[in-house]
């Protein structure tokens, strides 16, 4: 592969041949003539992070610090998640590859399983989450009290959701096209009643934390809210026209994006001493716009994680299409969340975010090591690569290690820890017979 942003052969694949079955491309590179203007790029993965719910990460930390030390740690968290995004980005966009499928050539065809599992199942956890919490906030935002209501608003926001994951690309452009100027907008007014309320912006700095939390604990929040997600980046990058393009985009979103809705979850709890905006609008009076901002919200970002679990479920079981296995999560996902399993599910889910990001930072070293010039033409991945998924072990353990004594920021360890034994052991034992015998045809 000579050029920049043509994409990878993905050999092995009897779907690569002739024209694609879905036009999203989920286990085949996207071709150059179906690459997105940066605008469009932009436009879907800022719409993925500005999610309420991250705003409830905010407000455990707008209660623990003073707003100069607060803007100190979510600049730190929220570069951090930056910069591992965009490399995640970067590597989507040269291969024009969905994270699952790269990770085919970093762990083996049978190895990758191990990725498609671990993000694809984490993502229909949190679709049920989300569509459990969708549930709760409307039957309380209209008081109603019985189960049957709230599950109809389950099922229905569920089937929505669905319809806009199997359009793909283009049904989450335009969710988030219509979507995110109107919930910035609220976002914006929210905060400025906040300012109202604690006597304009001195009112705000001079507020004094009424809680503690550590500064590494701090930014392991900021960096937790979205790790996970942004590891599958390349879901969406993988339609840039350049790698720069696409590292420009995540800054975009995940620096800028998520950091703004971590922000205004750390103002409304200083000033409301509530994180959430839909609760606030609630409190407000203004209960049409919080369901407005609910929905809107959810919609675009649980059509987002359908769609991430649909293409890993076209990895795991080597099929051409995504539809069916968004159709099946959205049932298991809806199912879970019809059983109140929202409730118990969330701290599970972070568990899994420190287990996650060390995947991705195998992917972006074995891309440095072996990949930068491209994939060869008929290279066909051999079916178990253990000393790559080796070293995912080692760094998932350093990263539960350092949740676990409360020692650094788990998910910076484990993924720091992935990049750097995958570089010492390529450097150390090069690379595998196999790999040797078609490096000569990379270009």
């Amino acid at each position: 592969m000579s050029s920049a942003v043509e994409p990878a052969t993905v050999a092995g694949d009897s779907e690569s041949a002739g024209p694609p079955v879905d036009p999203d491309y989920p286990v085949t590179p996207v071709p150059l003539h179906a690459r997105k203007p940066f605008f469009s790029l932009a436009v879907v993965l800022l719409g993925f992070t500005i999610f309420t719910p991250t705003m409830l990460a905010g407000a455990a930390l707008g209660t623990a610090f003073s707003f100069w030390k607060l803007m100190v740690v979510i600049a730190a968290g929220s570069a951090i998640l930056g910069v591992y995004v965009a490399m995640m980005g970067f590597v989507g966009a040269r291969t024009g590859l969905t994270t699952v499928v790269m990770a085919r050539y970093s762990f083996g065809t049978r190895g990758s399983k191990l990725a498609s599992i671990l993000l694809g199942g984490t993502q229909i956890g949190w679709y049920g989450v989300i569509i459990g919490t969708i549930g709760d906030l409307t039957a309380q935002a209209l008081g109603w009290d019985s189960y049957l209501a709230r599950a109809s608003v389950m099922i229905a926001a569920s089937i929505l959701m669905c319809i806009t994951a199997c359009y793909g690309y283009r049904g989450m452009y335009w969710v988030s096209l219509v979507s995110t100027p109107l919930i910035l907008a609220l976002a914006c007014w929210v905060v400025f009643r906040s300012l109202e309320e604690v006597g304009g912006f001195s009112g705000l700095v001079s507020v004094q934390p009424q809680t503690t939390m550590t500064i590494a604990l701090a930014i392991t929040t900021v960096v937790g809210t979205f790790v996970s997600a942004g590891t599958q980046a390349p879901n969406w990058t993988r339609f840039a026209r350049s790698g720069s393009q696409a590292v420009w985009a995540c800054v975009i979103g995940f620096l800028l994006g998520n950091g703004l809705m971590i922000l205004f979850g750390a103002i409304g709890a200083i000033t409301f001493h509530e994180g959430d905006f839909v609760l606030i609008l609630y409190n407000l009076g203004l209960v049409g716009w919080g369901l407005v901002l609910l929905f809107g919200n959810l919609w675009k970002s649980n059509a987002d994680t359908a769609y991430a679990f649909g293409v890993a479920g076209a990895e795991l079981f080597r099929k051409p299409r995504k539809t069916p296995f968004v159709i099946g999560g959205c049932v298991i996902g809806t199912a879970l969340a019809l059983t109140g399993v929202h409730n118990h599910l969330v701290d599970y889910l972070s568990l899994l975010g420190t287990f996650i990001p060390p995947l991705g930072g195998v992917i972006i070293a074995d891309f440095l090591c072996r990949w930068r010039r491209g994939i060869p033409e008929g290279y066909t991945p051999q079916p178990v690569h253990w000393r790559n998924l080796a070293v995912y072990a080692v760094a998932a353990f350093l990263a539960w290690l350092s949740g676990e004594f409360e020692v650094g920021i788990p998910p910076l360890i484990g993924i720091v820890a992935a990049i750097a034994l995958t570089m010492f052991l390529h450097r150390v034992f090069g690379n595998s017979s196999a790999d040797r015998e078609v490096s000569t045809s990379t270009v």
